[in-house]
């Protein structure tokens, strides 16, 4: 027999494992970046957000959000660290004023857009849905109002936009190195805002409830769970050495400060604060999300926003804008189901109106969310469209909503302190002390009084309680406001000296009493205790 008649070894199949997403489509290729058309939406957030900096003044938060970058600590009573940690190291670069003060708010509000365009091209969309994604992140009043002014809500926005960006992206190409960047993203978050739980546990649902949950066998998700509960522990660490604080503060709040919401109100203002024309982008987004076939592999998306509802409708006084942080995924695929519904029927024609309609919707938005007009301006143009200032807490509002009345009155309550500092004898001044009722007269009384000679504030209000009364003995105190007869009970004598008139101010602010009390009946730290309020 030659070789060339030889039989042929016969060619037998071996069993290959199925990868753990075997029933997930194969990744997608993507569309080309929309680099123009999102370049020129970054520019336009920012040149919008920038508009709106010089306009009326400093914002409660922020005055606290100084005072507490003068108090490096793993935590505070109200907050996790990270912003505060960004703003101290910002802070000697870009100073102290209102632009200084609001550039990385804004500069996060600029990332956030182009996130939601790069989202709408991880779940296949081309360049006229992600410059729509891009575009309806611009025109939510929500997101214009979130970053305007300093404070971890600007950054918490920027988290949960990444980690959607991220998920999308696993959700396509199933890289399981994406999860290191997750578990870090998600660390830093829960260091900015704890409510980052809610994003994780809409994570954790989303791999439960999808095609996605054979990962949950790998290393993966693990590893992620693990980075972020390392970044996060040195805060954790920080809450059990200091008794908690921030569950008493959430439990105070809860039952004394947050309005109850019912579910239709919740449901509600989430079309309102999120732009009413975006509705029908961000519910066909989620219902492509959860019902499209070409959607399946991204059904996480969908299912970690109702996780987040679900979560929040439990807890009963949630504020409306603690969900419109879950919505980038669901313009973006808003986005991608109408960019492939008018190219299926030949409606490219409306794209470009739609594009209009919604930037007029955002000019027509804007100033109820950024303070573009002058005050007057912006009551009379309030009335004409029909909307009543609100909050979402138990205070009464005047004419101007809380975003915008918390932004005034600061430099008048430090003028009327510095006054009534200036009138005392020398002797008197050597041992004065302030006292504010709350983190934001306090903030200003040290961010403005630095120039007008002021001793630092004292308050029992959240962080500044648990700073504690330094040297202060509390012979001679300047008080701001409280009720007359609490005051007088602590006081061997009581005098009011100044009143601070303020009438766009938050009315419980307005003509708001100075007084000059002398001889604590009882010594300040002794009654240190009795002036605790985690609110």
């Amino acid at each position: 027999m030659t070789a060339e008649s030889a039989p042929r070894p016969e060619l037998v199949p071996v069993p290959v494992a199925a990868p753990a997403h075997a029933s997930m489509p194969a990744p997608r290729d993507l569309e080309p970046l929309a680099a123009l058309p999102l370049a020129l939406l970054a520019l336009l957030k920012l040149a919008v957000q920038l508009a709106a900096i010089p306009r009326y003044g400093y914002f409660r938060d922020e005055l606290y959000y100084l005072a507490c970058a003068d108090h490096p600590a793993l935590g505070y009573v109200d907050q996790a660290p990270l912003s505060i940690w960004i703003l101290a190291a910002a802070r000697p670069i870009l100073g102290t004023s209102l632009f200084g003060l609001r550039l990385l708010p804004a500069l996060a509000g600029v990332a956030t857009v182009v996130i939601a365009g790069l989202i709408a091209r991880e779940l296949g969309g081309g360049r006229a849905a992600q410059t729509l994604a891009g575009l309806a992140a611009i025109v939510s009043p929500i997101y214009l109002a979130l970053d305007h002014y300093y404070s971890m809500n600007a950054f918490d926005l920027l988290v949960w936009s990444g980690a959607f960006w991220i998920l999308a992206r696993f959700a396509r190409t199933r890289d399981p190195r994406l999860w290191i960047p997750l578990g870090l993203l998600l660390g830093a978050g829960l260091l900015n805002k704890i409510s980052v739980l809610w994003l994780g546990a809409g994570i954790a649902a989303g791999l439960a409830l999808t095609a996605h949950r054979r990962v949950l066998l790998t290393k993966g998700p693990w590893i992620a769970a693990a980075l972020s509960l390392a970044l996060f522990a040195p805060h954790l660490l920080w809450q059990a050495v200091n008794g908690a604080p921030t569950l008493e503060f959430m439990r105070n709040a809860a039952a004394h400060k947050m309005a109850a919401v019912s579910i239709a109100g919740f449901l509600a203002s989430q079309v309102l604060d999120m732009n009413p024309l975006l509705a029908p982008l961000w519910i066909g987004g989620l219902v492509w999300l959860l019902v499209a076939k070409r959607a399946r592999h991204a059904r996480i998306l969908g299912v970690v926003y109702l996780t987040v509802l679900g979560v929040l409708l439990f807890l009963g006084r949630s504020r409306a804008y603690y969900l419109t942080l879950a919505y980038p995924p669901l313009l973006a695929a808003g986005a991608v189901a109408w960019e492939r519904l008018t190219r299926r029927r030949g409606l490219g024609w409306t794209r470009p109106a739609l594009l209009v309609l919604l930037l007029a919707s955002g000019i027509l938005m804007a100033p109820l969310a950024l303070p573009l007009l002058p005050v007057e301006s912006y009551i009379r143009y309030a009335k004409a469209l029909g909307v009543a200032p609100k909050t979402e807490e138990r205070q009464e509002l005047g004419e101007l909503p809380q975003h915008y009345a918390d932004m005034f009155g600061w430099e008048e309550l430090a003028d009327a302190v510095a006054r009534a500092y200036r009138s005392l004898p020398p002797e008197d001044r050597a041992r004065c002390s302030v006292f504010a009722q709350n983190y934001g007269e306090a903030g200003a009384i040290d961010f403005f009084g630095r120039a007008r000679g002021l001793p630092r504030a004292l308050s029992g209000h959240n962080s500044y309680w648990m700073w504690g009364p330094g040297d202060a003995t509390g012979e001679v105190m300047i008080v701001v406001g409280g009720d007359l007869e609490d005051n007088r009970e602590v006081f061997e004598e009581l005098e009011q000296v100044d009143l601070v008139k303020c009438a766009l101010c938050m009315p419980y602010e307005r003509d708001m009493p100075v007084y000059v009390g002398r001889r604590l009946k009882k010594p300040l730290r002794a009654l240190w205790p009795e002036l605790k309020r985690y609110i």
